[in-house]
């Protein structure tokens, strides 16, 4: 059976959760696909699980690698990937039956490079944003483009989507640093001609209290900002129509991370340090902050004062909180 998807899984240490996830991919309504398990080093029994399923059904591919974090599983997956779309799934989340068969039925029918659904979110064993009625939506490039940095229907997570196998033309996840879907997915839209979007749930991302992204606010997390740094150049260059819609998700992701920082840190030099590093960047695209369009005076000032010192900010802060 010849493979129309490549499925790709990137594993490090989730055997709680993987058998869960394995299951939901091979019980798929679409049946020509492969599934690519790329076992990134993994020291519980992930790897095990993993030639288990391989034994077990042909559609399992296993790539055992030397620890190397998600971009790097990724890149070495899409290398062994023989499919002509592709899709990802995160190994400690889980699909719904029907969501690949309807997410390449819309690519052949729109004549789309994108497909995507909408993303469902677990936590505690519960669907929190559950959709009843089904609708469509296609988007040209731009329009496309658009709506991933508006954020509104769909946002930059790979999971939810599946790509034409062209879209990763040139393109790698940058490896060693985290958020490494902010920093690649815009380059897929980017390679696409046209993409089609359903409220459909069909990628269930489950919650987890030990996650990088949910825990006590990491200093990896500025990693993001090299990416955003990425991202506001490229954009700038080649889609100057959305710039005000990308300078604003960089100020609203800001102040996101201000907020985090105050919130989830507790060493007053730490702050000051973090805060410091964030503003490296909202000094640097102030210009655009300042004459953005879209942006209400209460984000532009906020931001400028903390640009004039972040010790302004922390005394707002300390006073918003007291």
């Amino acid at each position: 059976m010849s493979a129309i998807i490549s499925i790709i899984v990137p594993i490090y240490n989730v055997d709680n959760y993987l058998e869960k996830c394995i299951d939901s991919i091979l019980n798929q309504a679409l049946e020509e696909f492969e599934l690519v398990l790329v076992n990134d080093g993994s020291t519980d029994n992930s790897g095990a699980i993993c030639d288990k399923y391989s034994n077990k059904d042909e559609r399992v591919k296993v790539i055992h690698k030397k620890n190397g974090g998600v971009s790097s599983a990724r890149n070495v997956g899409i290398k062994n990937a023989n499919g002509d779309y592709i899709g990802f799934v995160d190994p400690d989340d889980y699909v719904d039956i029907d969501m690949y068969k309807k997410l390449y039925e819309l690519c052949i029918k729109s004549n789309s490079d994108i497909a995507i659904c909408k993303l469902g979110r677990e936590i505690n064993g519960n669907i929190i944003n559950k959709s009843y009625d089904e609708g469509l939506l296609e988007l040209n490039n731009l329009e496309g483009m658009r709506e991933l940095f508006k954020g509104e229907l769909y946002r930059f997570s790979l999971c939810n989507k599946l790509f034409n196998k062209k879209c990763f033309e040139n393109i790698k996840f940058p490896e060693g640093r985290i958020h490494e879907d902010l920093s690649t997915t815009y380059k897929l839209f980017a390679n696409s001609n046209k993409s089609i979007y359903t409220n459909y749930m069909g990628y269930i991302y489950v919650k987890r209290e030990n996650s990088i992204l949910t825990s006590t606010y990491s200093e990896r997390r500025l990693q993001s900002f090299i990416g955003w740094d990425e991202i506001i150049d490229f954009m700038s260059n080649k889609y100057s129509e959305v710039s005000d819609q990308v300078i604003a998700t960089f100020t609203y992701w800001c102040i996101d991370n201000i907020n985090y920082i105050f919130n989830q840190i507790k060493d007053k030099n730490d702050i000051k340090i973090h805060l410091n590093y964030i503003r490296q960047y909202t000094v640097k695209h102030y210009r655009l902050i300042k004459y953005n369009n879209i942006l209400s005076n209460k984000y532009k000032l906020r931001v400028k004062l903390f640009n004039i010192n972040t010790s302004i900010l922390i005394l707002e802060n300390r006073i918003r909180c007291s």
